[in-house]
């Protein structure tokens, strides 16, 4: 099959792991160009990877052999960035998550259509051996039907270890824009879309002090809810419970649990792409592991660019795509909004379960 050149704009830290898988990983990708604000950051990561070229942003966007652009800018960023891939002609898969704003969201997904390009968006650790496991239990019944799903990702916060905490305590930050993409993409690759949102949110600590070098000592004026309780009434009825936070020191919570008719099952972090499955069928005296059944249970980003890049090629849907992120972020925003309107969010968005990954591929390949 013949490759899907990409380029990638954004050279951090994150940029790495795209840039190893997709040069050595997924047969389909070709990763040409990299480009940064700051070119020396670009360059860098193009010797170390074998790319061919460090350029700037607009050199990469007139290239008319790539046909990916791979947008790994900060969140801010997001929205422009692949606002400029797409007016190109180029389909975009943005680092999660796909935009700050609803409004930013669908003026993206509109320009793609009216180009005839896609739009895709991390994360797609659903896409590792660990979740497609999971999704491989419950279309198969092992637990019956979904009725509940409980879901924590609790933590005290970045500014003990992350060079540049800052972010994360300004609006479009906090625990539910920072690692909700993760558990939501998780809960709706698992039990399908959210209709409905209610909840609450706080801001425990209204100050923080940066501990962490090189900005030690610094203090951050906390401008979003660092601790959000969300409830998710999901379209097939199924209800769930999420919670995350930057305001706990410790907890012994699971990452996610499904609850069915016939059975629960336990749930890799969100965060990874294998980890350990466990499941307990009514009956059953203990839990029970469950090899996985598919590939890539190692740090696999970058598998959504190559399921889109063959999904360019089959005329297929793909499965990190921008209608389930867009989903994704107008839950999240659901989860903010209503706390401040002291009432549920009936939810305009919905979106198609992702189709699972087939099963017996062989490592590289996403489709037969």
């Amino acid at each position: 099959m013949k490759t899907t050149k990409a380029g990638i704009i954004g050279c951090g830290n994150i940029s790495g792991i795209y840039l190893k898988n997709g040069q050595e990983t997924f047969e389909i990708l070709e990763i040409t160009a990299c480009a940064d604000l700051i070119p020396e950051r670009a360059q860098a990561q193009a010797d170390q990877y074998g790319v061919d070229r460090a350029c700037s942003v607009e050199e990469l966007l007139a290239d008319r052999e790539i046909e990916i652009v791979i947008n790994l800018t900060t969140p801010q960023a997001h929205f422009p960035v692949a606002m400029q891939a797409i007016e190109a002609g180029k389909s975009v898969h943005n680092e999660k998550p796909l935009t700050l704003t609803r409004d930013e969201g669908q003026q993206l997904l509109e320009a793609a259509e009216q180009q005839g390009v896609r739009v895709g968006c991390a994360p797609d650790t659903f896409l590792g051996g660990g979740h497609q496991t999971c999704r491989k239990l419950i279309d198969d019944g092992w637990i019956g039907e979904p009725v509940a799903a409980t879901a924590f990702m609790l933590c005290h916060g970045h500014e003990s270890w992350h060079p540049s905490p800052v972010f994360y305590y300004e609006v479009g930050g906090g625990p539910m824009f920072d690692m909700g993409p993760y558990y939501l993409t998780a809960l709706i690759n698992l039990m399908g879309p959210i209709r409905r949102v209610s909840g609450e949110a706080r801001i425990t600590f209204p100050e923080r002090t940066i501990t962490s070098q090189p900005l030690s000592g610094r203090t951050i004026a906390v401008e979003t809810p660092t601790h959000i309780a969300s409830t998710l009434a999901f379209e097939s009825g199924a209800i769930g419970t999420l919670i995350t936070s930057f305001d706990v020191w410790s907890h012994q919570l699971p990452r996610i649990e499904i609850y069915g008719t016939e059975g629960s099952l336990a749930v890799p972090d969100p965060n990874g792409f294998g980890g350990p499955v466990f499941v307990r069928r009514s009956g059953d005296a203990e839990w029970h592991p469950v090899p996985l059944t598919h590939e890539y249970a190692e740090n696999s980003r970058g598998i959504g660019v190559a399921d889109m890049a063959y999904a360019l090629r089959s005329g297929r849907p793909h499965r990190a795509n921008g209608t389930l992120a867009y989903h994704v972020l107008d839950v999240m925003q659901a989860t903010l909004d209503a706390p401040q309107r002291g009432q549920h969010i009936d939810l305009e968005s919905s979106c198609e379960r992702p189709l699972p990954l087939p099963m017996g591929l062989r490592p590289g390949l996403l489709d037969p």
